[in-house]
């Protein structure tokens, strides 16, 4: 049954008159249903680490929209919670860390080995959905990538430009790369775990690669993705793994292949005849609608979402937004976008 989900086969290179369809962020504050699964929670982190209720949110746009794939609720800043590090979110700003800003600071982290004790209950929220989900959907499990994990680990929030990851790696070299290292193997046993549990794809965010340029692009991007595929593949050799080096731009070209990712998805400034030329001649490419169509919707929203289904129909493709869907998306514009895709 697995080798027969439509997800999967993508991911394996076939192309499909009707691509599958999952969205990021497709379990979150645009439903109502995810609102109320949170207030009951209490909060973001305890919605996380309460496998029934992260396994239901997970669930819920499944039963509502019958998406392809189904990712698992989490996020990507519990694995340095997990080294270590503090966390908590604050209300309308988002994620605060404790920072590593110093050789000194890396001490006070775990070594890899010791974060299942802390990631148990995600794990367990694999294991419940790996039940639960449809037969025909794929379940995804995901990590943040190195380069993106240190950028909030660094500067303890997000920035816009990620200035003070930039200051720190050219500051302190080896400081800067002793840290990717540790985030490196440290997903690499995350990862290792969410397959075990039941996992059938990962997923790699590397939401800031775009702000590394040059020589630091294949040292920070790059390298840290292909060991942490090369090392998975070589514990799970049957398991499709998504890489999202985004705002990548021209270093597009080539990365799937590189660092041997099965997919490349891709973000909203990609055109989607540049990303036919240069990036699906290399294997299957998820992507790319505006999220900003799922807020306003209307034939702008269906005519969009034909298109890029039409450029890419050459190839294995697998229709996802460039970015997650906001907060304020209707979702009723989901059900719209849906029957755009598949009729």
């Amino acid at each position: 049954m697995a080798k027969k989900k439509k997800l999967l086969r993508s991911l394996a290179g076939e192309v499909l008159d009707v691509p599958p369809v999952w969205l990021m962020r497709q379990a979150g504050r645009y439903l109502p249903e995810y609102r109320a699964t949170r207030a009951q929670a209490g909060d973001f982190l305890s919605l996380c680490f309460n496998p029934e209720l992260a396994a239901e949110v997970t669930l819920q746009p499944i039963r509502r929209y019958g998406f392809d794939g189904s990712i698992l609720f989490a996020d990507i800043l519990l694995i340095p919670q997990a080294l270590g590090a503090d966390l908590w979110f604050v209300t309308g700003e988002g994620p605060r860390l404790s920072t590593i800003t110093e050789a000194s600071d890396m001490a006070r982290l775990k070594g890899k080995d010791d974060i299942h004790d802390h990631l148990a209950p995600i794990y367990e929220t694999v294991k419940i959905l790996a039940q639960d989900l449809p037969k025909d959907t794929t379940l995804i499990g995901f990590a943040g990538a190195p380069w993106t994990v240190a950028t909030y680990m660094i500067a303890g929030r997000g920035t816009p430009d990620q200035a003070p990851a930039h200051r720190l790696r050219e500051a302190e070299p080896e400081t800067f790369a002793a840290l990717i290292d540790l985030i490196t193997e440290a997903t690499i046993e995350y990862l290792d775990m969410q397959v075990k549990a039941g996992a059938e794809v990962v997923k790699l965010f590397d939401s800031w690669a775009g702000s590394l340029k040059g020589d630091a692009f294949d040292r920070f991007a790059v390298a840290p993705t292909k060991r942490i595929i090369s090392e998975l593949k070589s514990r799970h050799p049957d398991v499709p793994i998504i890489a999202f080096p985004r705002e990548a731009g021209d270093k597009y070209i080539g990365f799937a292949r590189e660092v041997g990712a099965d997919c490349l998805a891709i973000d909203t400034s990609v055109d989607t005849s540049w990303a036919v030329q240069n990036l699906q001649v290399d294997g299957c490419v998820q992507g790319n609608l505006d999220p900003k169509l799922m807020v306003t919707g209307g034939d702008a929203l269906k005519s969009e979402a034909r298109r890029i289904c039409e450029a890419f129909k050459g190839g294995p493709h697998i229709f996802n937004l460039g970015h997650g869907i906001t907060p304020d998306a209707d979702p009723e514009n989901v059900h719209h976008l849906l029957e755009a895709i598949r009729g």
